[in-house]
């Protein structure tokens, strides 16, 4: 491994494990809005009655939202700057997250006073967005293994 190759992937290592820990909230906090928290029992566990706030959950998907944005846009003025092809996976993952992103936006916007979506509309934006976070997660774990499979 050229050292060049090697000093460009130290930052990427060390981000790893926030972006994980990001994607992992992202995923409690936006199951948490259907109200499986409190219908399974989560939220009567000691330390986790905070559960089933909706609003509290809501706000934190939306804040831990606008951070996933924010390192997406700076990763992908990384890659244009590197103008290096992503793998089959790397482009998987990139369109997800694309996706992810505008049905999240348009859910959020539905909420907006000014903003009418018929109910089929709004229901299918819901699955749509439902469904690429389960698709991002199986990529994601699908990179994990991927990754230690080349480490041995």
């Amino acid at each position: 491994m050229t050292e060049r190759r090697a000093a460009s992937g130290r930052p990427h290592r060390a981000a790893r494990w926030p972006w994980i820990t990001l994607c992992l909230a992202l995923g409690f906090t936006g199951a948490g809005q259907m109200p499986i928290f409190k219908r399974y029992y989560l939220a009567d566990l000691p330390g986790m009655a905070w559960t089933a706030d909706f609003l509290l959950l809501h706000s934190l998907h939306l804040l831990l939202a606008a951070v996933f944005l924010a390192w997406a846009g700076a990763a992908l003025g990384a890659w244009l700057v590197r103008r290096r092809a992503p793998t089959a996976l790397g482009g998987w993952r990139a369109g997800v997250i694309a996706a992810l992103a505008l049905t999240g936006l348009a859910r959020a916007a539905k909420n907006l006073p000014w903003v009418w979506l018929p109910p089929e509309t709004v229901m299918a934006v819901d699955w749509a967005h439902l469904a690429l976070a389960l698709a991002f997660g199986a990529l994601g774990l699908a990179a994990l293994l991927r990754r230690a499979e080349h480490v041995r």
